[in-house]
């Protein structure tokens, strides 16, 4: 009988481990799902901050190069070729 109350203190204490375990991952896992969703938001503002360098790195390329820089001439030409064309179909269409 001694033994039997062994056994069911022995699994007693097991399952009480088993559980401190099991709550313990729980909160992890908590913490990491806040922490995942911190990182996606951070990331998010990230993309939109180099979006926005982007943009501005290409205004300034095209500011340079309008200025008499060589280096982003051909590109500029080729923007303000295409904004023309746009500018004649768009008249094109208010002329009908």
């Amino acid at each position: 009988m001694s033994d039997l109350i062994e056994i069911v203190d022995s699994l007693e204490n097991r399952i009480s481990k088993l559980l401190h375990k099991y709550e313990l991952l729980k909160q992890q896992n908590t913490d990491l799902k806040d922490k995942i969703k911190s990182l996606e938001s951070n990331s998010e503002l990230q993309l939109d901050q180099l979006k926005q360098w982007e943009e501005k790195f290409s205004a300034l390329k095209n500011a340079s190069a309008m200025l008499g820089s060589d280096e982003y001439k051909r590109e500029t030409k080729l923007k303000i070729n295409a904004l023309i064309k746009e500018i004649d179909v768009c008249i094109a269409q208010l002329s009908e």
